[in-house]
C-alpha cells in the first residue's frame, strides 16, 4: 500500500469516527420519550475536572416523561442538578432525597425548533471535524517525499471525494433526526 493510499485510509478512520460521534450526540437531543442517553452530552466539575455525567450517576427511565439520576457520590447531586439545568436541553431537575427527578416538558412547536437549532450546531460539530480529517490529511501528503506531483494531486482529489461523502452522511443523519423531532 502506498503512503497516500495510508493517509486517505486514516483520514477515513478520523471521519468515521466524527460520524459516531455525531450519531451519539444526535442521540442526546430527545424525541418525546426519556432515555437515559439523552443527558450524555452533559459534563459535571467532579473531583477537579470535567466528566461525563454518565460516569457520576446512573441515569434511568422509569416512566417515558421521567429520568431519575442517582449520584454514586451523594454530595455531587446540587452540581449535577445544575449541570443539568444549565445544559441547552432545557430541563428542570429537582433533588428529592438523593435522586434527581428530570421531568421532560412537553414538545411544543417552540421546544422542537429550539432542539432543531442544538442539533444544527451538533451537526456542524461533526462537519468540523471532518474538515479536520480532511485538512491534516492534505497536509501530510503535502509533505510526502519521493511521491510525484500528480500522485499528490490525485490523493487530494481522493481526499475530496471522501470529505464530500461523510459530510453527505452528517447531512442526512441530521434530516433524519430533524424529521424526528419535528412529527407530532
Amino acid at each position: 500500500m502506498s503512503t497516500t493510499a495510508q493517509i486517505i485510509k486514516d483520514a477515513k478512520s478520523g471521519m468515521d469516527k466524527a460520524i459516531e460521534n455525531s450519531k451519539r450526540e444526535f442521540s442526546g437531543v430527545r424525541t418525546g420519550k426519556a432515555s437515559p442517553n439523552m443527558l450524555d452530552t452533559i459534563k459535571v466539575e467532579a473531583y477537579g475536572s470535567m466528566l461525563p455525567l454518565n460516569q457520576v450517576a446512573s441515569i434511568a427511565a422509569p416512566e417515558p416523561r421521567i429520568l431519575l439520576v442517582t449520584p454514586f457520590d451523594k454530595g455531587q447531586a446540587k452540581v449535577i442538578e445544575k449541570a443539568i439545568r444549565e445544559s441547552e436541553l432545557g430541563l428542570d431537575p429537582a433533588h428529592q432525597g438523593g435522586v434527581i427527578r428530570v421531568p421532560l416538558p412537553s414538545m411544543n412547536e417552540q421546544r422542537r425548533k429550539e432542539l432543531v437549532k442544538v442539533l444544527h450546531k451538533l451537526a456542524e460539530d461533526g462537519r468540523i471535524a471532518v474538515r479536520h480529517a480532511r485538512t491534516d490529511a492534505r497536509d501530510k501528503v503535502k509533505k510526502l517525499d519521493g511521491v510525484s506531483e500528480d500522485e499528490k494531486k490525485h490523493a487530494e482529489k481522493e481526499l475530496q471525494k471522501v470529505h464530500d461523502e461523510f459530510i453527505g452522511k452528517i447531512d442526512a443523519l441530521v434530516k433524519a433526526k430533524e424529521a424526528e423531532l419535528m412529527e407530532v
